[in-house]
């Protein structure tokens, strides 16, 4: 799924203020990291990832990985987290990011 820029900008806004609900290290993607995280985008819309990873192209790669595992749309990439973004089946307003 692309976004548009205007929307882009928005979740980029909103995600100003979130802090990283996973933390993705030296394991990398397990199984539960990404259970997860699917839970999280299916509870919150747009979420941030962190990553302490060593490398530039592994960290890369795990994020391209994680999002499309979890079906999930990258919104942006700064040093060692990701903004993801996945719309919500049923969107919770209490839980939801984009609606609170």
């Amino acid at each position: 799924m692309s976004l548009t820029p205007t929307q882009k900008k928005q979740f980029r806004t909103i995600g100003h203020g979130l802090n990283p609900i996973i933390t993705v290290a030296g394991n990398g993607l397990s199984e539960n990291i990404l259970l997860e995280a699917d839970r999280a985008l299916e509870d919150h819309e747009l979420i941030k990832v962190k990553f302490a990873v060593g490398d530039r192209e592994a960290k890369k790669q795990l994020i391209s990985e994680m999002a499309q595992i979890v079906e999930a749309t990258i919104v942006q990439e700064i040093g060692n987290v990701a903004l993801l973004y996945r719309a919500a089946k049923h969107p919770d307003p209490k839980l939801s990011n984009l609606l609170r």
